[in-house]
């Protein structure tokens, strides 16, 4: 049943969407979070019903490890084949795209997490929002955006994965700038928006790509195509194909360069950050990514471009978190060097390793979201940690939970950030080759800069003294149960997700890696069968794991993970009103530097909004809008009307030339010089019958007459 009509799952959402945005006006709040919420409720035990049932319908020896899917009809569709495939040894075929949805391990995971989180959140809201206007309108926004994002993870085809790609970008700008009212909130929707279509055109002209290449934009038929052995790894088309998708993934997943809008979509309700950077949008790059595995594998140079761009996002967001004091602003830029871990996973090839972390990820970063959700709430809006301090006591439940969250997060065993992230710098450490090696000090040096800016949140925000106003301490208090609920679930998840990966090395069975092998074990044989085997991903051995090497690995992050906190437990534990920041004591421009977030912001109004002046000049793009719009008033417009007058010149010219000239000497001269002469005729032409009777008749009379007698 479940199974079957998984259609249903996106479609619970869309009408819930449907009725806020027709009836939600007239409808109370009770009202509108019992549909809105129920809806997600209903999905999420309709995942759960088409995940459980999933098992055991890929378990029976017809249907082994295969996808299921369902097609409702066809909506795309043409009669022309395509020539490239043909040339790779194939047969040219009718292209057309489905209606239709496809349901196996990777999109298992992610409806699970999506579903389960989206519904916390939504729980979560209903307490967080219970004060603010335009609350219908803001559950339409997330119930439209969880149809989006399930519309994409449920996509048999990336036509269809497109729309809820461009869903989720649309309801990202309505939710970001949500306050409307703000001109901060409604620059950063457009911020959001606008860079987005940046990467979005990427995965279109990859997309085109691909239906070039192979005819098809079928997951189950582009996998398999890219299997047959017809492809060679490091064919260029296919490698041009995956870097274009990875542009996309940029876009949607805020990697290096196009991550500005992530940071400032804080600009939205808090739920929505956690809804964001958790569950779904960010997540959309990395599966879609994770999706494509197959093309990626036969386009090794794109898989090294993504783990390189991956860690130098990840080192750099992290470094950027170091000094921040939003304490919203320090989970962003923290979900932005967390998708650059999962980036560094996919372009070694650890694919299962990079979808764990995402799933893990989930938890504990929505858990610090509505954490810092109920501090601000707590706080009556207050939202900078140099106005916080001895909260632990005063919101206990937030604390504990967040605290929870901040030994996940930071890598601390047996929470789940330390099992996901292990297995990324393990698989990088393994892999062949210098890069790869460099690529795990660049991990190793992000996790020491995790443990410390985290811990560091906590500090500032739970610890020291208190550094409110005497108004804001007064008002301090706890979130209501709506709200702390699923703090408390979230905190479970965050411990023992991770232990569904619990590796070989320390007694486990990694049961998670094994869940997604019919996904990405096909990837290890296609290397294996062109004699790559050094570059498998998921489908490695693990015999030929070196158990003692993974072992010192793992201390190494363990000691990362406490070094970052004791430098943080040292510096912010005693935090007063005077504290100072170590950084800024020891290299201040470095502080400045990172404060300002290397001036990325700056350099993209300079060169390409326009927005800021070098002197009296503006520059980029904007400026150059500016510059041409005067060239078009004062020169074009002006060559313009002075080619106006010119013309209406000559055009009075030519009116009189044709009026007295051609009309009145070539035409009506000859006319009035005929009607002139022609009159003595005329006088005789009366056009009356009698009269010319009577002239026949006195003529004749005047011959006889004129005959008889002459």
């Amino acid at each position: 049943m479940f199974l079957s009509h998984i259609w249903l799952i996106p479609l619970l959402p869309a009408f819930g969407a449907a009725v806020m945005f027709f009836f939600g006006r007239k409808l109370q709040k009770a009202t509108v979070s019992a549909v809105c919420v129920g809806t997600i409720v209903l999905a999420f035990l309709m995942a759960c019903g088409a995940v459980w049932q999933y098992s055991a319908w890929s378990s029976t020896p017809e249907n082994f490890h295969k996808p299921y899917e369902t097609i409702l009809y066809t909506w795309l569709g043409t009669d022309t084949g395509h020539a490239n495939y043909a040339m790779h040894g194939g047969t040219p075929a009718a292209f057309h795209a489905d209606a239709g949805f496809l349901l196996d391990p990777l999109s298992g995971i992610w409806l699970l997490f999506v579903t389960g989180v989206g519904m916390l959140i939504h729980i979560y809201s209903t307490g967080y929002m219970a004060h603010e206007g335009g609350y219908y309108r803001f559950f339409g926004y997330l119930n439209l955006f969880m149809f989006s994002m399930l519309t994409l993870i449920l996509a048999n085809n990336y036509v269809l994965m497109f729309v809820g790609w461009e869903g989720v970008g649309l309801c990202s700008y309505l939710l970001i700038g949500f306050y409307f009212h703000r001109k901060s909130a409604t620059d950063a929707g457009n911020k959001a928006f606008i860079v987005n279509r940046i990467g979005d055109a990427g995965f279109l002209l990859g997309m085109f790509f691909i239906a070039w290449i192979f005819g098809s934009l079928r997951f189950t038929e582009v996998t398999s195509l890219a299997h047959s052995g017809r492809f060679a790894i490091g064919d260029p088309l296919i490698t041009a194909a995956t870097l274009l998708l990875f542009v996309g993934a940029c876009g949607k997943s805020a990697q290096l360069p196009l991550y500005v809008w992530l940071p400032d979509a804080m600009e939205g309700p808090t739920p929505v950050s956690a809804l964001i950077h958790a569950a779904t949008m960010v997540t959309a790059g990395v599966y879609m990514v994770a999706r494509s595995n197959a093309l990626f594998v036969l386009a090794p140079k794109s898989m090294l471009v993504v783990a390189i761009v991956g860690a130098l996002t990840a080192l750099f967001a992290a470094s950027i978190g170091l000094v921040q004091n939003d304490i919203k602003r320090v989970l962003a830029y923290s979900t932005v060097s967390q998708l650059g871990y999962m980036f560094l996973a996919l372009g070694v090839g650890a694919f299962a390793a990079g979808v764990f972390h995402v799933f893990t990820h989930a938890f504990f970063k929505a858990l610090l979201f509505l954490g810092a959700g109920s501090v601000i709430h707590a706080m009556s809006g207050e939202q900078d940690m140099r106005n916080m301090g001895d909260l632990f006591h005063r919101i206990p439940i937030t604390h504990r939970t967040m605290f929870i969250a901040t030994l996940a997060i930071a890598g601390i065993f047996p929470f789940a950030g330390f099992f996901s992230k292990d297995a990324i710098l393990w698989e990088a450490w393994s892999r062949e080759g210098g890069a790869y090696r460099f690529l795990w000090y660049v991990g190793y040096g992000t996790a020491l800069m995790t443990a410390f800016y985290m811990f560091r949140l906590m500090y500032l925000t739970f610890h020291g003294h208190p550094r409110m106003s005497h108004e804001a301490e007064h008002h301090i208090h706890e979130s209501p149960v709506s709200m702390t609920a699923p703090l408390v679930a979230l905190a479970l998840c965050a411990i023992v997700a991770g232990w569904l990966g619990w590796p070989h090395s320390l007694g486990g069975s990694d049961r998670f890696t094994k869940f997604l092998e019919p996904v990405f074990a096909t990837e290890a044989q296609v290397l294996e069968q062109q004699g790559r085997a050094g570059q498998v991903a998921a489908g490695q051995k693990e015999e030929e794991r070196n158990t003692g090497t993974e072992w010192l690995l793992m201390g190494l992050s363990l000691a990362a993970a406490g070094i970052g906190w004791g430098m943080a437990w040292r510096s912010y534990r005693h935090a007063d009103k005077g504290y100072t920041e170590p950084i800024a004591v020891a290299a201040p421009p470095v502080y400045n530097v990172l404060l300002n977030k290397y001036y990325v912001d700056e350099g993209y109004d300079y060169v390409f909004t326009g927005r800021r002046k070098v002197g009296d000049v503006r520059l980029g793009v904007l400026g150059l809008g500016v510059a041409s719009s005067w060239f078009d008033v004062h020169i074009v417009d002006g060559a313009v009307n002075a080619a106006g007058w010119i013309t209406r010149l000559f055009a009075t010219i030519s009116s009189w030339w044709d009026k007295w000239i051609i009309d009145g000497i070539g035409v009506n001269g000859p006319a009035i010089l005929a009607r002139a002469l022609s009159y003595p005729a005329r006088a005789f032409e009366w056009g009356l019958v009698q009269w010319y009777a009577l002239v026949m008749t006195a003529g004749l009379v005047g011959f006889v007459f004129y005959y008889v007698y002459h």
